[in-house]
């Protein structure tokens, strides 16, 4: 009897450990679980732990669809934005959300995270070539790079709340330039730095061109003043060289005709290549017809008058 009844109990017990395990459902920090009864959302498991359901999920009756309780991200790359003016950028950005309302994510989009990301990815396109529309070309790589960012994420937002999503954080990654505008901006760079260039340098020529004046003026008036200095010692020199050549003339004239003699004969009969055809009685060679050095004829020469005596002073 017993042996009869111990498969049967089996079977129980295995049905029982199966409509158990179809009841249970766990959820772990990182999720949250959404419990679908029917097709209609029953009930939304946003805590850790453990819980029940309705057994026999493939009857369509109670089903867990478990959704990420954490923070997601995703990129948008390569967006051509066209900014005020007419030139283009390449923008990189990524946004960081999360599931804030898991009912409202199921009943928009299933679900299905890659619809709510196609969604989003859409609206960010616009948001971003909305912002840098109403910019000029230097503005994304200034301060206002923050307020623009700011400006995404708040159109970003209002879309994202209608997935049951929150935005945490928009960014830009990058902004490039295009091929043609970096070419262009080149350019321009490039004449404005010439231009620069020639009027720093012609800056430069007219500054050397003053100085140079400056200093050929200074160097006249310093040639000017040496030759000056130069005549008045010239002078100076000449007077007491003839203040010696008289004061030694009359102490011995006749010594002095003959030194004054011998400095010609230096000077005539130097080795330059110079022939003198004269009489040997000539009055040049007048010390060569004397052993003793003397001339035939010594010239004679008057002498000074005495000076007129002072008169005396007065007698007090």
């Amino acid at each position: 009897m017993n042996s009869n009844r111990l498969p049967a109990i089996l079977i129980g017990l295995a049905v029982l450990l199966v409509l158990i395990y179809s009841s249970v459902f766990v959820v772990n920090e990182r999720e949250q679980a959404v419990v679908v009864r029917f097709g209609e959302i029953q009930d939304v498991k946003r805590a850790p732990g453990i819980y029940f359901k309705l057994p026999f999920a493939f009857m369509d009756a109670d089903r867990v669809q478990y959704v990420e309780d954490r923070a997601l991200r995703f990129d948008l790359d390569n967006i051509r934005v066209q900014v005020r003016g007419g030139a283009f950028y390449e923008v990189d950005a990524f946004v960081v959300y999360s599931i804030a309302d898991p009912r409202l994510f199921r009943e928009t989009v299933s679900g299905d995270r890659d619809s709510a990301e196609s969604r989003l990815r859409t609206r960010l396109d616009a948001a971003l070539r909305r912002v840098y529309g109403l910019r000029n070309f230097d503005a994304a790589l200034s301060n206002e790079r923050s307020s623009m960012m700011q400006e995404v994420r708040t159109d970003l937002t209002a879309a994202a709340e209608t997935l049951g999503l929150a935005i945490r954080d928009v960014r830009i990654r990058r902004t490039d330039l295009t091929q043609e505008v970096s070419q262009q901006t080149f350019q321009r760079m490039k004449a404005e730095r010439l231009a620069e260039a020639e009027l720093i340098r012609a800056r430069g020529n007219e500054q050397g061109q003053r100085r140079r004046a400056i200093a050929d003026r200074q160097v006249v008036e310093f040639v000017s003043e040496a030759q000056r200095d130069s005549e008045i010692l010239r002078g100076q020199g000449d007077a007491e060289r003839n203040k010696i050549f008289g004061e030694a003339f009359q102490r011995d004239p006749a010594f002095f005709e003959f030194y004054r003699t011998m400095r010609a004969y230096v000077a005539a009969l130097a080795d330059n290549g110079t022939t003198l055809v004269l009489s040997p009685d000539s009055e040049f060679f007048r010390f060569f017809n004397s052993s003793a050095g003397q001339a035939l004829a010594p010239i004679q020469t008057p002498a000074r008058p005495a000076s007129p005596a002072a008169p005396a002073a007065p007698a007090n």
